[in-house]
């Protein structure tokens, strides 16, 4: 034999081995995992094409345990054929009893003559359709249906979506549930189909997001962690009744959102009773906002890497500065003299991040800006991201460049902030935001999802240098120091801003965009939390508003993480 023909043999005989094992792994799936839908779908009797099926969504918890974020529920309805119905009204005094009804919707279908099929009493428990079932009441049969279920009611609501009817086509609206509706759809055994053609076009066709295979979803949103978030904003709501409240906690070093939630919200399971169809878009991926003094450090840090300011520089402080015939100032108009780069974050100093701009200039500005991922979409794994605003940034007066240092004039989505931010605490990356972090796929493969980071932006010692900065306000400025934690270095910032007029031009006077972000531990960051609020009332300041419930949630991640102390 030669070795030509000994090689042949033994790729047939690794082909015919393939193929058993996708054989063998085709009856589990279908036995075994899939057994209870087959099941279903035999008891299911009713005149349709199919049974309703589509994959599901998992949060996982930081014990690696799955939980059911969106799952299929199966229920039972009554149906009959009104042609072959006779005496209703006695129908209707047997079923009665069993399961409430209308009666005039009864007899109306039943008094359809021509009609084969009329179906009613959705949504019946196993009990009350075994009930009936035992009746055996002339006419009436019993089948099963499923539909779209989530077990957490109105938890991480706005990112998961749900599924509904748009027309006549049912599939996955707002949230993952229309971003990934290639995976989750269901339809007959294409999936099985793609596999087998894929095996031969090599394994990178198989987990492709473009091959449209069927799977699920485990998301790296933490359901405990989420519901924290949810709760903390909605005692926030319940004290300073803003228009909307909303939070991230991402994992700064590889982009993962551990939870995302906005306030007021909804019930997946009861999306139906919502009146304004606004409630159920994502204004963390999808609404731009002027964010303000957190903005700061981003300039500081641009400036530092830069070189065109250190640590140890200084500035006059008049409090004011006079730029193309306009005037800009600090919140407070008050001038310091000279001034540290620490103090213009300390302080909050309009005058010092203006100072910083101004001696980069408005093109090298611009570019760290880019760099850090402003004005674009972040790529995040939901439907209908929109990108920041930075057009100011494209005029040839200062005065443009000077407010956009300190947040105003420029405008950036919730997801886009955090994921600047991040940058600032994880060594200078620009790292990629998602919410999935595998797809087990229904032919039996798992995918665990891949995201690099796409780039360094900001030199590693920048990162550090910065993030000192930022822990010494945490320390020693924010409410005096009341905040600092003894055992963990936390680097945090304040931002409030004013709301632009969409209508008439300039701001309004008395309404602020509040926000906070912050990560910890500080010099190697497992989380960041970015919270935001729109117009609160009673309160002119972020550092009034956010400052506790940022804390709040600190102490609790440092909790239920069980991190250790850094300092």
């Amino acid at each position: 034999m030669t070795i030509n023909t000994a090689l042949k043999l033994r790729i047939v005989a690794f082909v015919f081995i393939l193929l058993g094992g996708i054989l063998v792994s085709r009856l589990y799936f279908l036995q075994i995992v899939q057994g209870s839908a087959y099941r279903e779908r035999a008891d299911h009797r009713y005149p349709a094409e199919y049974l309703f099926d589509r994959g599901s969504i998992f949060f996982k918890t930081n014990n690696e345990e799955l939980v059911a974020a969106a799952t299929l529920k199966t229920s039972y309805f009554i149906y009959f054929n009104p042609s072959l119905t006779k005496n209703p009204d006695d129908i209707y005094q047997a079923l009665a009893p069993m399961v409430e009804i209308d009666r005039s919707d009864f007899m109306m279908k039943a008094g359809k003559i021509g009609d084969s099929y009329e179906e009613f009493a959705h949504g019946l428990t196993e009990e009350a359709a075994a009930r009936i079932k035992q009746a055996a009441i002339p006419g009436i049969e019993v089948s099963t249906e499923r539909h779209r279920f989530y077990p957490a009611g109105s938890l991480a609501a706005t990112a998961i979506g749900f599924v509904a009817y748009k027309g006549d086509s049912l599939g996955g609206r707002y949230g993952l549930e229309q971003y990934y509706e290639d995976i989750l759809f269901r339809e007959g055994n294409k999936s099985y189909a793609n596999f087998f053609a894929d095996i031969f076009k090599g394994l990178n066709k198989v987990v492709s997001k473009n091959e449209s295979l069927e799977g699920n979803l485990v998301l790296t949103l933490e359901p405990t962690v989420s519901g924290e978030l949810e709760k903390t904003l909605k005692d926030f709501n319940a004290v300073w009744n803003s228009e909307l409240a909303g939070g991230i906690i991402m994992d700064p070093k590889d982009g993962a959102v551990i939870a995302m939630a906005v306030n007021p919200t909804f019930d997946l399971n009861n999306f139906q009773s919502v009146s304004d169809p606004r409630i159920f878009g994502n204004p963390l991926v999808e609404n731009v906002y002027e964010m303000g003094s957190i903005v700061k450090p981003l300039t500081l840090a641009a400036g530092l890497d830069a070189g065109v300011i250190k640590l140890s520089s200084t500035y006059d402080d008049r409090g004011f500065l006079e730029l193309n015939g306009r005037r800009i100032s600090n919140f407070d108009g008050r001038g310091r003299g000279v001034v540290s780069m620490q103090e213009v974050l300390n302080q909050s100093l309009n005058t010092g991040a203006a100072f910083v701009a101004l001696k980069m200039g408005k093109e090298r500005f611009a570019d760290y800006f880019k760099r850090f991922g402003l004005g674009e979409e972040t790529g995040i794994d939901l439907p209908n991201e929109t990108h920041g605003l930075m057009e100011n940034l494209d005029s040839p007066r200062d005065i443009e460049l000077a407010t956009a240092s300190y947040g105003q004039g420029i405008a950036f989505t919730p997801i886009e902030t955090a994921r600047a931010m991040a940058v600032l605490g994880n060594g200078g990356y620009l790292v990629n935001p998602h919410l999935v972090s595998a797809i087990d796929y229904d032919v039996g493969i798992s995918r665990k999802k891949s995201y690099e980071n796409v780039a360094q932006v900001i030199k590693r010692e920048t990162s550090e240098e910065i993030t000192r900065m930022l822990v010494e306000v945490v320390d020693s400025a924010l409410a005096h120091g009341k905040f600092k934690m003894e055992r963990f270095s936390i680097a945090a910032k304040t931002g409030t801003a004013q709301m632009a007029n969409p209508e008439g031009g300039g701001y309004f006077e008395d309404e602020y965009l509040h926000s906070f972000f912050g990560y910890f531990p500080a010099y190697q960051p497992k989380f960041l939390i970015f919270l935001y609020t729109v117009n609160p009332r009673g309160a002119m300041f972020a550092s009034e508003t956010l400052t506790r419930p940022f804390f709040d949630l600190t102490k609790f991640l440092l909790n239920y993480y069980n991190i250790p102390p850094d300092r």
